[in-house]
């Protein structure tokens, strides 16, 4: 179960959501990927006139940009797919595979940035069209922030940490390509090194930028959910009527929507029908409380004054 509006909460209704958030998904994917793949496109031109590294580096960047857009679409695509006897939970994880293909394409872009621009210190060559350089920089900004403001915007609507990091990812290339309108200034006051030092700094600027990338897709590659959002967890949990305590609460990401599996302790003298209903009603006021909770496992144990001395016992023991 998930948070709906205007859907029943049932299976169909998270299937609905789950395309509805891919296809929104594919769509910004699809966007932003025009929007960058124009922005290089229009920067290679420059670039190819006046010679300037510094505006190299950020075209190579920007297109670098563009690519993982594809690792982000087929990723969307296969998580549309449904589960099956292999992949039980559907194939969401792709998603954070492809935050981690991102993570590598953009590493790639800053060593090859850098590159160029070293080698561009040892064999000092003429930037002509200073101005187109200086305007190149400006579009190369402009188009960075506008898919910053699709991806970001998206991702957190849907709960797609890497749709997030690539946009956060796009918005600090935005201010990396008005490095290249520092360089064409220093070239204009006489200092021929400013070109090829702009190309270096867009490399080191991408380096420091991608490390909070690699912290988010690291921490969902190993299943890492903010302890806040397990807090919530527990006290909805608690709060429904008939719970005791809750216990064994775990939870997870796949993809952009979120799972939790729990055991909830009710009174050991109701029915069986009683113990499935609140395991129901938990299930049901944890997918309201907790945004992107996609589905909740809720077991129902008994309890009596026996089975809480048995886990008192038990946790002294184990603490020794």
């Amino acid at each position: 179960m998930r948070r709906s509006r205007g859907h029943g909460h049932g299976y169909t209704g998270r299937m609905d959501d789950a395309l509805r958030t891919s296809t929104l998904g594919l769509r910004t994917v699809g966007w932003s990927f025009a929007l960058l793949a124009g922005t290089a496109l229009a920067q290679l031109a420059v670039v190819a006139e006046t010679g300037s590294v510094g505006l190299l580096g950020d075209t190579i960047h920007n297109m670098a940009d563009a690519l993982t857009a594809v690792p982000l679409a087929v990723a969307f695509l296969l998580g549309r797919r449904p589960a099956t006897r292999r992949y039980t939970y559907g194939l969401g994880r792709a998603e954070d595979l492809a935050g981690a293909v991102v993570v590598l394409v953009v590493c790639a872009s800053a060593a090859l940035a850098g590159y160029q621009a070293v080698s561009r210190m040892l064999h000092p060559e003429p930037v002509a069209h200073l101005w187109a350089v200086a305007g190149a920089g400006l579009i190369g900004f402009a188009g960075n922030e506008l898919a910053a403001r699709q991806r970001i915007g998206v991702g957190r609507r849907i709960g797609s940490a890497a749709l997030v990091a690539d946009g956060v990812h796009a918005r600090t290339d935005g201010f990396t390509s008005l490095t290249v309108l520092l360089g064409a200034a220093g070239v204009a006051l006489g200092v021929p090194l400013a070109d090829p030092v702009a190309g270096l700094g867009i490399a080191v600027m991408i380096l420091l930028a991608v490390r909070h990338a690699v912290r988010d897709v690291l921490h969902r590659l190993m299943d890492a959910v903010d302890p806040a959002t397990v807090t919530l967890a527990e006290r909805t949990a608690g709060e429904v009527a008939s719970v005791h305590s809750v216990s064994r609460l775990r939870m997870r990401w796949i993809g952009h929507e979120l799972h939790a599996e729990l055991a909830v302790s009710v009174p050991a003298e109701i029915t069986v029908a009683e113990a499935h209903r609140t395991a129901h009603e938990v299930e049901h006021a944890l997918c309201h409380a907790i945004p992107r909770l996609a589905t909740a496992t809720v077991h129902a144990e008994p309890f009596n004054q026996a089975t809480r001395a048995h886990a008192t016992l038990a946790h002294h023991n184990a603490s020794h």
